[in-house]
């Protein structure tokens, strides 16, 4: 497995991907977030692939001085082999090169169910959306 950053080639792909794993309203919210980030800063979108197909994405963001996990989505016929971890640590490598001061897990009602998942790979840290303000990936 690889681990690395969006290209443009990959849109197609990501986007069949994420509509495969999400529910409808969480798919377009995240298609949304994902263009803006892309826009503001591709590094932070990874992809995993294996045998040079497209099997799980991670969308980080940074917000002041914090480091965000956004979404993850990994193809339903790759999960519980690591891939999700490995996004999740990788991702975590390129916020602590860009020196963040603390990372956390963006929480909304699409991604609740992952919490779990978060725990057991090491994210404690939680930013609960519905109660402060929005990330600017959102809106």
């Amino acid at each position: 497995m690889t681990i690395r950053s969006f290209r443009l080639s990959d849109h197609v792909t990501v986007n069949h991907l994420l509509e495969e794993v999400l529910p409808q309203k969480c798919y377009t919210e995240t298609k949304t977030a994902l263009a803006r980030q892309l826009s503001w800063d591709s590094e932070l979108v990874l992809v995993a692939e294996e045998q040079d197909e497209i099997v799980g994405l991670i969308i980080g963001t940074i917000d002041n001085d914090s480091g965000f996990y956004y979404r993850l989505a990994v193809d339903p016929d790759y999960q519980r082999k690591g891939i999700g971890k490995s996004l999740i640590h990788s991702l975590e490598h390129k916020f602590k090169q860009r020196d963040v001061t603390k990372i956390m897990v963006a929480v909304d009602e699409h991604n609740q169910s992952l919490l779990p998942f978060f725990d057991a790979v090491g994210v404690v840290e939680r930013w609960l959306s519905a109660g402060r303000r929005a990330l600017s990936i959102v809106g």
